[in-house]
């Protein structure tokens, strides 16, 4: 075996391992944080794809280290061996890992994001493959796979979104979304009395991409008035879609429910009305709210706050993700980790100076008017939160215009946005 015949070679290759995984561990926060732009995300790119070639050139030793850290399988270490099984042409090697992320489906995200990463080139037979084969599973991961590389999967989604089993075809549901098929619309919209949760979602969500705005938004109404899986997603794509005095009504519902406080700032911020400003400004005082206010008020006025030094130091007596008491059982990381503290009489003062520059009852995402030619300008230089938003915006604007993938290679998406001119 190579790592007999070369032992200095293990370490260094077991680090390429490691890494890979770990990085891939932090690049599913960092796709949809506040405080990272494409360019960020091509730097941590690069990193994961120079630690894959490290893999590739150690040859058989790399596939075997990689299959090694399987005996834990996390989302980081099934996406390096699903990379490697792919790019090495090992049949065998990918259909055990069809096998063990069916069977541990929390590090499913880990093998489709590799499928999503590796070249067309790499994927001939395999994707096709999967598409016919006759277990659900493998083909709900090859429409997925399809997706990512922009790709329509045609027959084989038409027969996935009518298809008895729930998880394909709410996979079918959300790639028809995705993928522009307004040839779907009316199956999607069938789709809306759906018994299963995650098919109702997506069968709402796709049908609102594709042009529906009339049911689609009540199903998406009534989500996001629910405690749920989907109900953040559904409230942020309802938000976008409805006139100003219907966002307001279902904004006030919210409001009556003190816990969703959070829930009610961020929607203030998607609901894109300056009528919001001044409350929002005022949540800036609770300490607890002041980076989630401030990132709303960014969505609306477009203003980077850090860089205009419109921010200010944390307070000393906050305490940002858990702490190092063993009997504490919160070890959950902070929601608004990495955005800035805004200075509320900055902010206020800037808003007094400048809140002429807005009309209420407007929508605005990022200080303007929403537009195509806005929407695509934050797509090209805003942080990964506003990329999303700014995505979904443009398949709304133009209903039948394929989801930007802002989860994509950073090198694929800075070719498809060259492309977009």
């Amino acid at each position: 075996m190579q790592a007999t015949s070369r032992p200095h070679v293990l370490p260094v290759v077991q680090q390429h391992a490691e890494e890979s995984a770990v990085l891939r561990n932090v690049r599913s926060v960092l796709v949809a944080a506040p405080h990272v732009k494409l360019r960020h995300l091509r730097r941590l790119d690069d990193r994961i794809a120079a630690h894959l070639d490290g893999l590739a050139v150690a040859g058989e030793l790399g596939w075997k280290l990689c299959e090694a850290a399987l005996e834990n399988p996390g989302v980081g270490e099934v996406f390096a061996a699903t990379v490697r099984a792919i790019e090495d042409k090992n049949s065998n090697g990918l259909d055990k890992l069809l096998a063990l992320v069916e069977a541990v489906p929390e590090s499913q995200s880990g093998l489709i994001s590799a499928l999503g990463w590796v070249s067309a080139q790499f994927l001939q037979g395999t994707i096709k493959s999967l598409l016919a084969s006759s277990p659900p599973f493998q083909r709900q991961i090859g429409i997925a796979a399809c997706a990512m590389h922009q790709v329509d999967p045609a027959a084989a989604l038409d027969a996935a979104i009518v298809d008895a089993d729930a998880s394909l075809r709410a996979r079918g549901l959300r790639v028809a979304g995705a993928g522009g098929r307004r040839d779907l619309l009316a199956v999607c919209l069938k789709a809306l009395a759906d018994e299963d949760i995650a098919c109702r979602f997506w069968a709402a969500y796709s049908a609102a991409l594709l042009g529906d705005r009339h049911k689609a938004i009540d199903v998406l109404k009534e989500i996001s008035l629910r405690e749920g899986p989907f109900r953040v997603h559904a409230l942020r794509l309802v938000l976008k879609l409805v006139d100003a005095p219907q966002a307001r009504l279902l904004l006030k519902t919210l409001a009556a429910d003190l816990a969703t406080i959070r829930l009610l700032i961020q929607g203030a911020g998607i609901a894109g009305d300056p009528h919001y400003v001044p409350w929002l400004i005022k949540q800036m005082d609770d300490a607890k709210l002041n980076r989630l206010a401030g990132e709303s008020f960014s969505f609306i006025t477009g203003l980077d706050l850090a860089y205009l030094d419109l921010d200010g130091k944390p307070p000393e007596d906050v305490e940002s993700g858990p702490n190092d008491d063993p009997d504490d059982p919160d070890v959950s990381m902070d929601p608004d980790d990495s955005l800035p503290w805004p200075d509320p009489a900055k902010i206020m003062a800037w808003w007094e100076a400048n809140a002429q520059r807005f009309s209420a009852g407007v929508r605005y995402f990022m200080g303007e008017p929403v537009s195509v030619a806005n929407c695509t300008q934050v797509l090209r230089d805003g942080y990964q939160r506003q990329r999303i938003a700014a995505a979904e915006y443009l398949c709304l604007l133009q209903p039948g215009t394929r989801l930007f993938p802002t989860h994509a290679p950073a090198w694929r998406q800075q070719r498809w946005l060259s492309k977009m001119g």
